[in-house]
């Protein structure tokens, strides 16, 4: 998107181009980063003019672009980063060259899969991961052993974990699922992001994860994508994402996606839960 002539507010402006949110361009600009042509901008409502203005951060020019989100089934043994010291492969050699300047929304461990997030939509992608947004997260977890129901009732209950305490918003054995007489397949929904939470949760009650998925992201499931495979947004998936982010939703025609293809087979993942706020599955929801 090279800009409608428009002005607009310098938070919203570096929002848009998919650097910042709008709160963490107000700091940069107080820290003296952002520059309007050529001069230190630090005034929080000054205004600038997609295609007039020149805007820099750090003394790199920032341009506006079309939003754009995409999925992706991250396979196991990938890591979520741009380039790894270790010479791992990464999320981003998956991607088209097109894709691979966007913004993951939400990291996923090397030995967890499933789905990740992709979008250069600064204030969505804040809202997303804020704590306050308290957007929802299904996982499926193999684990060894078969848990009690009062196991399963305790991670909704809660434990403690040496970051505080913790708990699933909503447990569920998928009985029939396993392969094993020795293990069992959970679901569980968390309405948090602490690093190898869901793993920390199901040690603490004694039963190990053998391997690990996210299958939901708010109202945005995984569904029937290929491991491996991406695909770009429908408009209607990414505006339940910007209501559970709590972001105004944008015209259309500002966000890429819809078409339904990518890398892989292009089925289509409908939006599993309502856009006000998503509620997990299984009909209930809570605060964590």
């Amino acid at each position: 998107m090279s800009g409608d002539g428009s002005p607009m507010r310098l938070q919203k402006y570096l929002s848009r181009a998919g650097v910042a949110s709008r709160r963490e361009a107000e700091t940069w600009m107080a820290q003296g980063r952002v520059r309007v042509n050529g001069e230190v901008a630090v005034t929080p409502g000054i205004q600038v003019t997609p295609g007039r203005d020149r805007v820099e951060v750090d003394g790199r020019e920032v341009h506006l672009s079309e939003f754009r989100w995409i999925a992706l089934n991250k396979p196991l043994g990938t890591v979520t980063t741009r380039k790894d010291p270790q010479g791992r492969p990464t999320v981003y050699t998956l991607l088209p060259p097109e894709h691979r300047s966007l913004p993951y929304v939400g990291r996923l461990d090397l030995l967890t899969e499933g789905l990740l997030l992709f979008t250069n939509e600064g204030d969505a992608m804040h809202g997303l991961l804020h704590p306050s947004s308290e957007v929802s997260r299904e996982y499926r977890a193999r684990v060894q052993g078969v848990p009690a129901e009062a196991t399963l009732r305790r991670l909704e209950v809660g434990v403690e974990l040496d970051d505080g305490p913790a708990r699933a918003e909503l447990v569920r054995h998928l009985k029939g699922a396993a392969t094993r007489r020795d293990e069992a397949v959970l679901s569980l929904v968390l309405r948090e992001g602490r690093k190898h939470e869901v793993r920390r949760l199901l040690e603490t009650v004694g039963h190990r994860v053998v391997s690990l998925e996210r299958t939901a992201f708010g109202p945005l499931r995984l569904g029937n994508l290929p491991r491996g495979e991406w695909r770009e947004l429908t408009s209607e998936e990414i505006s339940a994402l910007r209501v559970a982010a709590g972001v105004k939703p944008e015209p259309s025609s500002r966000a890429k996606g819809g078409s339904g293809s990518g890398r892989g087979s292009g089925r289509k993942i409908r939006p599993g839960e309502k856009p006000n706020r998503p509620r997990p599955p299984g009909g209930r929801s809570g605060t964590r």
